[in-house]
């Protein structure tokens, strides 16, 4: 779950790290009473899940509470790249003598923590790493010992800060560090990490990525959710523990097992451009459980997007054997009854696909159509959903 920046902010100031006041505000109204109370130079700053808020004039600097009200009443409501603005941040002005960044990270790709450090800071980060990769310290992070001390002067020293710098940078650090792990975070950003003009080290913009996995045992997690701005659809799959992530296409795709459900997802591409350029709707992994209630929940959810056109249905019988799936997809579409609207292609193959076909064949469900191998499941879905598209 990505957090908004004033519950990345919150959530630094509870862990010890340096940052100014803020305040969110969903009217101007509050905006205007919000920068009464920091008083002073305040920036109202649109609260959306997605970057280029300043180029979209999601930001703007408010020298009097008036300012705030104009400000906030003209961003509110706003559209920054398919997101509404509901809310705003009235945040108390910086003093900015220097920018930098600062960000650790998941490396899955060498099973450890990454920090990523930078005296540049400011620009998008993509930008410095690819015209200056020389000015991004990258530096390993152990999972056991994590942004210790040691750690921390390691990373502020390959990042060339100024030395009389480091040791003030360094303890942010440590500190940033204690939010990423207690808080079961996969990503914690700081763009810019500043130095004011009396030297302090300030979290002026934060960026927090949460493990939905840890919810569990991060029981405050939930009141972080804003339901205004999550998929309906991604909600309802989520509501049916179903690992389901939407997409701009208009063939639905259900598998099991996410390798499976991703090999489909480029099958499924390949497949359209042949069909009028359709393309996958979405990712939906059912796992090992293919029950009927389990298929009904996924159907439920695909159906209901008003993009897709057909469903391709493809499983791999192992632990859940085909012709379980095959009562699963049958039953489901008894649940379904008259919201079961839109073509399936069915591919099953593995344990029992001999009694799973026989069984789909003998319940002859106008909806559904079998194909023997994952190239011709994905061609006949994609076929179906460009006819449906044509219509």
């Amino acid at each position: 779950m990505d957090l908004y920046e004033y519950q990345a902010r919150d959530l630094f100031e509870a862990h010890g790290v340096p940052v100014l006041a803020g305040i969110v505000a969903q009217t101007p109204e509050e905006a205007k009473a919000a920068a009464e109370k920091i008083g002073g130079v305040t920036v109202v700053k649109a609260q959306v899940k997605v970057g280029g808020r300043g180029k979209a004039g999601g930001v703007k600097v408010a020298k009097t509470a008036d300012e705030a009200f104009e400000h906030a009443k003209a961003i509110l409501g706003m559209d920054i790249k398919g997101h509404t603005v509901h809310q705003v941040m009235i945040a108390q002005g910086a003093d900015i003598a220097e920018e930098y960044y600062f960000s650790v990270l998941l490396d899955r790709s060498n099973r450890t923590y990454l920090a990523m450090c930078s005296v540049e800071g400011g620009m998008e980060i993509e930008q410095l790493a690819e015209e200056r990769p020389e000015a991004l310290a990258k530096v390993p992070v152990s999972a056991l010992t994590g942004i210790d001390a040691a750690t921390a002067d390691k990373i502020v020293a390959e990042a060339n800060f100024p030395e009389e710098l480091r040791g003030k940078v360094a303890e942010v650090l440590v500190k940033l560090w204690d939010v990423f792990e207690k808080e079961d975070a996969t990503l914690v950003e700081v763009n810019p990490l500043v130095k004011t003009g009396a030297g302090e080290i300030v979290a002026l913009d934060g960026k927090v990525t949460l493990d939905d996995n840890a919810e569990f045992r991060q029981e405050g997690h939930g009141a972080l959710v804003d339901e205004r701005s999550e998929d309906p659809l991604e909600a309802k799959a989520k509501a049916n523990d179903l690992n389901y992530v939407k997409l701009d296409g208009e063939v639905g795709i259900i598998g099991n097992g996410a390798g499976l459900v991703m090999s489909t997802l480029d099958v499924v591409a390949y497949a359209g451009e042949n069909h009028g350029g359709v393309k996958p709707a979405n990712f939906l992994d059912i796992g090992g459980g293919a029950s009927a209630e389990v298929m009904a929940n996924g159907l439920d959810v695909i159906l209901n997007d008003a993009q897709v056109k057909s469903v391709f249905v493809n499983v791999f019988g192992g632990i859940t054997a085909c012709d379980a799936v095959a009562n699963g997809v049958v039953q489901a579409l008894e649940i379904l009854g008259d919201k079961a609207t839109k073509p399936l292609v069915v591919r099953l193959d593995g344990n029992n696909v001999d009694e799973g076909r026989r069984i789909l064949r003998e319940a002859n469900h106008p909806l559904v159509t079998q194909a023997t191998s994952m190239d011709e499941g994905a061609d006949k879905a994609a076929e179906l959903a460009n006819a449906s598209a044509q219509k």
